[in-house]
This record gives C-alpha cells, sequence and structure tokens, in this order.
C-alpha cells in the first residue's frame, strides 16, 4: 500500500480507537465508537480500498478530480468515498481528508457528547487530570459548567460563554481563542508564565 503511515496516523488522533469486522475483513477506525475510516483488505490481508467519510459536496468534487477516488465501497454512496491505496491521491490531500472524516463523525453526536468523547472541557482542560476532580469537582461535562470555582449556582464564564451563548460544542468554534474571558478566569494559584503555559496547552488540546 502506498500510505502505510495511516494505522499510526489515525490512532494517534485523540480517543481514537481500532478494530476488525472480521465478516468484511475491514480494519475500522471509530471516534465514539463510530466508523468513520476503514482500511478494506482481501482475502489475502491486502488493503484495496480505503473508505472514509466525507462532505457530500466534496466527495462529488473530488471523484470528478481523482479517478483513484470513488463512491463509497459498499457504504452510503453519498457520505462516503473510497481510495485506491495504490492510486495517485496524494498523501497530504488523504491525511486532509482522513482528518475531516474525524471530525464529521465527532459532530454527529450532541455538542455534550462530543466534549464526553474527547474527554475536554468547553476549554480544553482535561478535567480528570486536575486535582480537584472526583472531589471538589465532577467535571465541566457532567455539571454543565457548574465547576467549583464557578460562582455559586452558576456556569463557569467559559463555559457560559461558549455553550450556553454561543451554542458551540467548545471553544475550539471559537475564533478569538484565547479571549478576554479566558484570561479573566484564572487559577490565582497560577503564576502568570505558568498560566500562559496552561493557557497553550488547552488551546493545543481544543485545536489539536
Amino acid at each position: 500500500m502506498k500510505y502505510p503511515w495511516i494505522d499510526e496516523y489515525l490512532l494517534s488522533k485523540r480517543k481514537v480507537t481500532k478494530d476488525l469486522q472480521a465478516d468484511w475483513n475491514w480494519v475500522r477506525y471509530k471516534i465514539g465508537g463510530k466508523m468513520f475510516a476503514a482500511v478494506c483488505l482481501d482475502h489475502e490481508d491486502k488493503p484495496y480500498y480505503i473508505t472514509l467519510k466525507v462532505d457530500p459536496a466534496e466527495g462529488d468534487f473530488l471523484k470528478t478530480q481523482y479517478p483513484d477516488i470513488i463512491a463509497g465501497y459498499y457504504m452510503d454512496k453519498a457520505n462516503y468515498i473510497s481510495v485506491k491505496p495504490d492510486g495517485e491521491v496524494p498523501d497530504e490531500l488523504l491525511m486532509d481528508l482522513l482528518d475531516k472524516a474525524c471530525s464529521l463523525m465527532l459532530k454527529t453526536f450532541s455538542k455534550k457528547k462530543q466534549r464526553e468523547i474527547l474527554g475536554f472541557s468547553a476549554c480544553g482542560t482535561e478535567c480528570e487530570t486536575c486535582g480537584c476532580y472526583g472531589s471538589l469537582c465532577n467535571g465541566c461535562n457532567v455539571s454543565s459548567g457548574k465547576v467549583f470555582h464557578a460562582p455559586a449556582g452558576k456556569a463557569c464564564p467559559i463555559y457560559s460563554c461558549a455553550v450556553q451563548k454561543h451554542k458551540f460544542a467548545s471553544c475550539a468554534s471559537c475564533d478569538s481563542v484565547p479571549c478576554s474571558v479566558w484570561r479573566a478566569t484564572k487559577d490565582p494559584s497560577l503564576s502568570e508564565q505558568a498560566f500562559e503555559k496552561n493557557i497553550q496547552m488547552r488551546v493545543k488540546n481544543l485545536k489539536g
């Protein structure tokens, strides 16, 4: 196969898993338990198609541009495409399409479920790594933003802005990240340097 990097590339994505669908002999890649891509193997376990979820309009366009891209093999023809594993589709394009496939599948879940699947709060914090998780706080996603440092009975200002006001799944959908709301919501125990590092980490978590 021309794209030997696929397995490592996809499994490097947060919360992506894989399994083997034995009846079809497909290696499936999933997010939240739903398949967004698969490497279809023949009876000798050699790849014959790479199938992935796609935006229908982009899929239609790609099929006119690349003879090695066809409608999804044994899949919904509008929402999946199949790529020949030894064709001429550039690696960079296939990587981009796999990124989009994962994102498209993630967006089929509710916004709250998306955060739960990724394990991040609206601001990109990984709640389970916080020392307060499980004691002072059950996490942003469980408490609908009413975390330990928020005003009594109210959501954290970041959660309130992103999820309640703008109806985003998280701050990842906002072009202003990190914004003044982020900077106003500072853990007083952190130095300015540590706070900036924390912000960079959360932006990386959100943007990937």
